[in-house]
């Protein structure tokens, strides 16, 4: 097993430590299917021991929610008030931002900025009623690259009230570690020179808290499969050899049901993708899942393993894939307000001047001297939020936002906006097919994407990379949506 050094030297010693993967084989626990939801919980994050290993590996020291990795699976309803009551048992402030959900700002999670930060030994309640079914997920946003690198992070899943017909509804949870020799997380969190590259990238990779061997499924069943990718950096692409998987959601939000371009599934940090797949292996079958996003480096994250048993049915089960549509205002673009917002920075980039804090930060071959990397529009934000952050840009409450997004950087980058789900129109000019909705997009180096939303949830919103490298070197901003007197 390789383990990165705190100074690297180059993309590729980053890509090939970062998938130098330890696989055991060991059969998976699927998720309860269909789960009871509730409208309160109470999780407590604080450290804990874990098998990232296997059950017959040494146990890694983490911080986990209810000292489980992930966290525990909560289930709300679409529509119902939620009340969750986080107690906070490390020995250092935090919040929980409830990734993807339409909620009042208050209850957003950015510490400073929309809420005061827990303190040890205190807790906080968060209020909020979903509006939309799907996959979400929940997270601190204060000291995000040790808190989430160390292990806090679970999933939210908001029940549809009419769901589509399954026979299974399974979740994986896919989390990227950094190890050392004996097994325990590997220091080194905020490395200058990873933090112009592609972020701390790890070295083992784990499904719902273990690391993955064989997943047990039967021919003829159809199984909702919900992706949730909770690493700090890495991107995956994902094939399901031998079978034809329909992305049925995005990010919580339904789309048109369709199968990925050429089979591969893309997945940045922070995204989630709902597939419908019908399992028409042989009985006794055995059927890899490969992540091959980094080139000639591809590793086997799982496998379908079919039971000898006699399928389930003989033809697929005969019933609609399309998800229930949320209550999404749809933007009107003929009357919309326009945004470009240009990423910049990074090795191989160059900065030139950026602005952090009020003063002028000058950049020299991608890097600065103060703790600023990365810019958008040219102003670098650092941390994970803080109290006076000024917003980039005011938008009128209530109005559509068109918005063109710039990569200017040579680096992949998935760009999340708290608050708010965006229609994904166009990419390097050509339009987006599948009606495809988001809260985190992912842009190639030099891309261009123009998105849409309505601006009629008020508030001061973050703008940040979800590489957490990126947003914490710079990558981030405020949005604020409304007059500052109106924030909630």
């Amino acid at each position: 097993m390789s383990v990165f050094s705190n100074c690297l030297v180059s993309r590729r010693e980053v890509l090939r430590a970062g998938t130098a993967l330890a696989v055991t084989t060991l059969m998976l626990k699927p998720s309860p299917s269909f789960a009871t939801p509730a409208s309160e919980y109470r999780i407590s994050p604080g450290r804990a021991r874990a098998a990232l290993k296997g059950e017959n590996g040494p146990a890694t020291g983490v911080w986990a929610y209810d000292g489980r990795i992930p966290g525990p699976e909560l289930r709300l309803r679409q529509g119902v008030p939620a009340r969750i009551v986080v107690e906070n048992r490390l020995e250092e402030d935090t919040t929980v931002h409830w990734h993807g959900i339409r909620l009042p700002n208050a209850m957003d999670g950015v510490p400073g900025l929309t809420q005061p930060p827990i303190k040890p030994g205190e807790s906080f309640v968060y209020e909020f009623t979903p509006p939309d079914a799907g996959t979400f997920w929940y997270h601190p946003h204060a000291d995000s690259l040790q808190q989430l690198g160390r292990g806090l992070a679970g999933a939210l899943i908001v029940e549809e009230a009419d769901p589509v017909p399954v026979d299974r509804d399974l979740l994986w949870v896919l989390t990227d570690w950094r190890l050392d020799a004996d097994a325990q997380i590997a220091p080194g969190f905020g490395n200058r020179m990873e933090a112009a590259m592609s972020g701390r990238v790890g070295n083992t990779v784990t499904l719902n808290g273990t690391v993955p061997g064989t997943q047990g499924v039967r021919a003829g069943e159809r199984v909702r499969l919900r992706l949730v990718n909770t690493s700090l950096a890495r991107i995956m692409a994902l094939r399901f050899d031998g079978h034809r998987p329909v992305v049925v959601a995005t990010d919580g939000q339904p789309c048109d049901p369709h199968e990925p371009d050429g089979g591969r599934l893309l997945l940045g940090p922070a995204m989630r993708i709902d597939l419908i797949i019908d399992m028409q292996g042989d009985p006794g079958s055995r059927h890899a899942v490969v992540d091959d996003f980094y080139d000639e480096l591809a590793y086997e994250l799982t496998t379908f393993a079919y039971a000898d048993d006699a399928p389930l049915r003989k033809n697929p089960l005969d019933a609609p894939f399309r998800l229930p549509a949320n209550p999404l205002p749809q933007p009107d673009l003929g009357d919309a307000e326009r945004l470009d917002l240009a990423l910049q920075g990074g090795m191989m980039s160059g900065m030139g001047g950026n602005m952090m804090g009020g003063g002028m930060m000058q950049g020299m071959g991608g890097m600065t001297h103060g703790r600023a990397t990365w810019s958008i529009n040219g102003t670098s934000m650092t941390g994970d939020g803080h109290a006076g952050m000024p917003p980039l840009m005011t938008l009128a409450q209530g109005r559509s936002q068109l918005v063109t997004m710039r990569n200017e950087t040579a680096w992949w980058h998935p760009m999340h906006l708290h608050g708010f789900s965006f229609r994904v129109l166009k990419r390097n000019g050509a339009a987006v097919p599948h009606s495809l909705w988001a809260d985190t997009v992912l842009l190639a180096p030099r891309d261009t994407v123009e998105l849409a939303f309505v601006a009629d949830n008020p508030g001061d919103w973050m703008l940040h990379c979800h590489i957490t490298d990126h947003q914490t070197a710079g990558l981030m901003t405020v949005l604020r949506v409304g007059d500052a007197k109106d924030k909630t």
